[in-house]
């Protein structure tokens, strides 16, 4: 598993603006006959797209022919923005569309999917023929009514960035760079993005669901390059989530470019790391992207059911401190992990993996959790990152529940020890629950102060055994801003993640070279 928290961003036209101009230059032509008319006018309905019950019953009739036991079509009509910025420039400003039709048919364990961005009729129904062909077997269906619905909006946009014009997104850009200039002349290089997406989704299946969603994510982000003449640093920061452009009138460009150079600024001189075992901080927020990966995705239910998870077969068992409660929210206003319905068409949901150390749960999908038996049902956590894409099991906003203590009695705690305040990239083996991270912005603590900033941290060890060595969780949990993107089997999907304060004991520290 990889997490990372790249950006990107931009947008020139509003989604009325933009689809009125593909109709006109028969960019739609593809669409079947009205489509583009009713795309251009705003309307993203069944009927919009050229796809009305009727049709996708048929379409679930063809790929359920050949004998499966279920299906399902997932459409997808995304309108994704992007500007870069590169020295005091804007470098790039685009906007585009993802849209299609992916096609699943599964029987046992077999998965027939097929996908087409051509939205013909034809087109279509050779993609339902040919996820049918994949899937195999013999039989015949009785089609299922299906019912319309439309899901519950969770995250509520005054002003939707799908509507700003483009000049309020590059102000934003700029303001970003401008900011970062005039905190500190030793700031060099500033780089700056902002992307938002508008996504509609629809998913059919043969249990008779019609599902239809409506949701928007952004991002603003800015990596810099800090300098003092004899050391050469970066800083990182950003956020944003499932909002509107007001949600960057409190959370400012100028705060994201700040934060950035003092970030940066702060790890000039930094002194290098020193490897072995000792006891670690983490600050809250961002930090639980640790959590995340040391601990979530061997949570998911595809590895459990495949038993190559450490966590295979262990519900009821402990496996952490009684200190931890781990929890996966879908249902967060706001948060760039949540969603008003998972790519099946199921309702999210916030579910207690472990409580005080027991493990009491897995991530599911549909199929894994059909597969797994035992009464095992969906947790609405089958994500995809496309309609060229299956649905997994995946996490959405994961956090470590709050304990008792503040910031300053765990830091004070520690004699010696390392403060990790922010988390570049990380990986993690499911099978041993080995994982690595890079610790960009760590300090030392030297009796019960922070001291000098670190270089060339990482952080290693196995999940389970990280959460056995939680001795002290503060009460200031908080999740991140809204950076992160999670990869799982070549798939990227938005994520949250958040952490109060815990200090981990006999945590193995790496020491490379920064």
């Amino acid at each position: 598993m990889n997490d990372t928290h790249d950006a990107a961003g931009g947008c020139r036209m509003t989604r009325r603006e933009f689809l009125q101009t593909m109709a006109a230059t028969s960019l739609l032509a593809g669409l079947p006959t009205g489509a583009a008319a009713a795309l251009a006018a705003d309307r993203p309905a069944l009927g919009g797209l050229g796809l009305d019950a009727d049709f996708l019953s048929k379409l679930l009739s063809i790929a359920m022919s050949r004998g499966g036991e279920f299906a399902e079509i997932y459409v997808q009509d995304a309108l994704l923005s992007d500007i870069a910025l590169d020295d005091g420039k804007i470098r790039s400003a685009s906007v585009g569309a993802s849209r299609g039709v992916g096609v699943r048919v599964i029987k046992g364990l077999k998965v027939g999917y097929a996908y087409s961005d051509d939205f013909s009729p034809e087109a279509l129904r050779r993609t339902a023929d040919t996820a049918a062909l994949i899937a195999g077997g013999q039989g015949s269906w009785t089609p299922v009514p299906l019912r319309p619905e439309m899901a519950r909006p969770l995250s509520p946009k005054r002003l939707p960035f799908a509507e700003a014009p483009v000049e309020k997104k590059t102000a934003i850009v700029l303001a970003m760079d401008a900011a970062a200039r005039q905190y500190d002349p030793r700031v060099k290089q500033v780089f700056g993005r902002l992307a938002d997406t508008a996504v509609y989704r629809l998913v059919a299946n043969t249990e008779g669901l019609l599902a239809e969603d409506h949701d928007a994510l952004v991002r603003a982000a800015v990596q810099l390059v800090v300098s003092d003449g004899k050391d050469r640093r970066t800083g990182f920061f950003g956020g944003g989530g499932r909002v509107g452009t007001e949600h960057y009138d409190a959370f400012s460009p100028e705060l994201i470019a700040r934060t950035a150079a003092k970030s940066g600024l702060a790890m000039l001189g930094a002194v290098d790391a020193k490897a072995g075992e000792q006891s670690v901080v983490l600050a809250n927020g961002w930090s639980g992207i640790l959590l995340h990966e040391a601990i979530g995705h061997g949570l998911e239910a595809d590895f459990n059911r495949k038993k190559t998870s450490l966590y295979s077969g262990r519900i009821g068992q402990k496996v952490a401190s009684e200190l931890c409660t781990v929890i996966d929210d879908a249902t967060l206003a706001n948060r760039r992990g949540s969603i008003n319905m998972d790519d099946e068409g199921a309702a999210p949901q916030r579910k207690v993996l472990i409580e005080k150390g027991v493990l009491r749960g897995y991530m599911f999908d549909r199929l894994n959790a059909k597969l797994m038996g035992q009464g095992f049902q969906s947790t609405g956590s089958g994500r995809r990152e496309s309609f060229r894409h299956y649905p997994l099991p995946r996490m959405s906003n994961t956090f470590l529940a709050p304990g008792e203590h503040t910031p300053d009695e765990i830091i004070h705690s520690v004699k010696k020890g390392l403060y990790c305040k922010m988390f570049g990239g990380g990986q993690v083996d499911i099978a041993n629950g080995q994982f690595v991270f890079e610790v960009s912005e760590a300090y030392l603590i030297e009796d019960g102060k922070l001291t000098a900033p670190v270089k060339g941290a990482t952080l290693i060890g196995i999940g389970p055994k990280a959460l056995e060595q939680v001795s002290l969780v503060g009460a200031d949990a908080e999740l991140d801003p809204g950076i992160g993107t999670c990869g799982k089997d070549g798939q990227w999907v938005p994520v949250g993640v958040g952490l109060p304060h815990v200090r981990l004991d006999n945590m193995t520290v790496g020491a490379a070279k920064a």
